[in-house]
């Protein structure tokens, strides 16, 4: 049983790779489309309760936000894994201006994101972190975590 919880800003690729690499083992779970919080957690309740692989789709940018993921999931037995999308700020305003009109996230919105964006770290509780390097064509190199414990 896998929570995996990716880490970064709008417009890195995170939806992409999930549809790439996760699209037909994890549930998803994004608030982009489930828009409350009450929607998110009864989600998140049943793929713990039915021991459902999933990914949170979010930017969770800070330990508070990954918090409330990892603690259920660890309580359930889930093994918890991090990917972590370092974000070249450009790409993600050029990604993001790409989007269809409404899915495009307001400037303010992606800086402040940028701003507020804690790496992961090993005393939150993963059993892996793994860093998403991507590229403007939307292709990935996936690496372990290469930073201090």
């Amino acid at each position: 049983m896998e929570a995996i919880i990716f880490i970064g800003i709008q417009g890195v690729g995170k939806s992409t790779f999930y549809r790439d690499y996760f699209f037909n083992t994890h549930i998803r779970i994004n608030m982009d489309m489930l828009k409350t919080r009450h929607r998110e957690q009864i989600f998140l309740q049943a793929c713990l309760e039915g021991k459902q692989p999933f990914v949170v789709d979010n930017t969770n940018p800070t330990v508070e936000d990954r918090e409330r993921y990892i603690i259920p999931a660890k309580t359930h037995k889930f093994r918890v894994m991090a990917y972590y999308f370092p974000a070249d700020l450009e790409q993600c305003k050029q990604r993001n201006s790409q989007r269809p009109p409404k899915q495009i996230v307001p400037l303010v919105g992606l800086i402040g994101t940028y701003k507020k964006l804690v790496i992961p770290n090993w005393t939150e509780g993963f059993d892996a972190i793994y860093t998403v390097k991507s590229k403007l064509n939307y292709s990935f190199i996936v690496e372990e975590w290469q930073h201090e414990v």
